[in-house]
């Protein structure tokens, strides 16, 4: 989990400030003098901020992304390898990288994790989101993004310790533990990195996805990686903002994955096999979103982040009673808390 799409949070009145000013003074010359309005669309878990342009025709986003803090080339090849792809990333009309200002097609104001919330059309709209997916993955080209290899996955791994359990939690890890630990890293990776490799959103959740036509329309797109096939559907059924039962999440990684079969695209042949894929998967992205939401509350004041942290422990917690292998980190989990440990493993 990295940022967050441009609609979702309703901010304040817009702030004047010498970065609004400046796009404010772009806007006026790329728009050729036409009258627009600016409004705060949303606030994000990085440096970059967007704002709805109110024009008579309608209306477009801006993104301010400051060069400093903000690289926006990665926004830019992604957004044309899903265009290429045959997904709907918003077109950008214009840019200036050397201020770090976008302007972008307006996707429109309602996410998935709205409509979802509302439980209308849930089928649908998951079935539209794993079409999509499968067109994304079916278009993957080695050397195109960056390798989502070891490196990148274990450093990942450490916001666990090195965030939530001793800046959040205040947890000192004993030697013994912090081997323990270790070794489950060691077996997580071993399992991620296993898996055939495709083009990774990396934030391919309900509230990235809008509602739109073609549906669906997909935002927080700049950190694409190629990666492990399992990662971006682990995302979209273990969510960060809303929890579906044990049925419906294997119902819809079954129908991905009989998709992605017919596609050619390379899922494991048998569907147990995939799972496991998935749920370990998913297990090291709930250990970084941990992680994530711990350094967004005590580094950068951002506290809203951290209260969803039980529901990824409850994902982490799930994924740890069913297999062995991930017994230490369940025994961890159990001491940091106080309870007795709880060995209730399926697999």
């Amino acid at each position: 989990m990295n940022g967050e799409g441009y609609t979702q949070i309703r901010a304040p009145p817009l702030p004047m400030d010498d970065r609004i000013r400046a796009l404010s003074a772009w806007l006026a010359t790329t728009l050729a003098g036409a009258e627009f309005r600016l409004e705060t669309a949303s606030a994000d878990a990085s440096f970059r901020r967007y704002f709805r342009v109110f024009l008579a025709e309608g209306t477009r986003v801006a993104m301010d992304a400051p060069p400093d803090r903000e690289d926006s080339r990665p926004f830019l090849r992604v957004a044309r390898l899903m265009h290429e792809a045959g997904l709907h990333a918003p077109a950008i009309l214009a840019h200036d990288l050397a201020q770090g200002f976008l302007l972008l097609e307006d996707l429109g104001t309602r996410s998935y994790l709205a409509a979802l919330r509302e439980e209308r059309e849930v089928d649908r709209l998951f079935g539209d989101a794993t079409s999509a997916l499968v067109r994304w993955q079916a278009a993957s080209r080695a050397g195109e993004l960056p390798e989502y290899d070891e490196a990148l996955l274990r450093r990942e791994l450490m916001l666990f310790p090195d965030w939530y359990l001793a800046r959040h939690r205040g947890v000192t890890l004993s030697p013994a533990q912090r081997e323990a630990l270790e070794g489950v890293f060691r077996a997580i990776l071993a399992v991620n990195l296993a898996e055939p490799r495709v083009y990774v959103h990396r934030d391919f959740m309900p509230r990235n996805l809008m509602v739109c036509d073609p549906n669906p329309g997909i935002l927080d797109f700049q950190d694409a990686v190629h990666g492990p096939i399992s990662y971006d559907v682990a995302c979209l059924f273990r969510d960060a903002f809303i929890s579906w039962d044990e049925e419906r999440v294997l119902d819809g990684t079954i129908r991905y994955w009989e998709k992605a079969r017919a596609a050619g695209l390379p899922v494991r042949a048998e569907f147990a096999e995939f799972w496991r894929d998935v749920e370990w998967m998913g297990l090291q992205r709930h250990l970084k979103v941990l992680g994530i939401f711990a350094r967004l509350h005590h580094r950068d004041g951002k506290a809203g982040y951290v209260e969803d942290a039980p529901r990824f422990m409850g994902y982490v917690r799930h994924t740890v009673d069913r297999y062995r292998e991930l017994a230490p980190l369940g025994r961890l989990l159990d001491e940091m808390e106080g309870r007795e440990s709880r060995a209730r493993y399926t697999l």
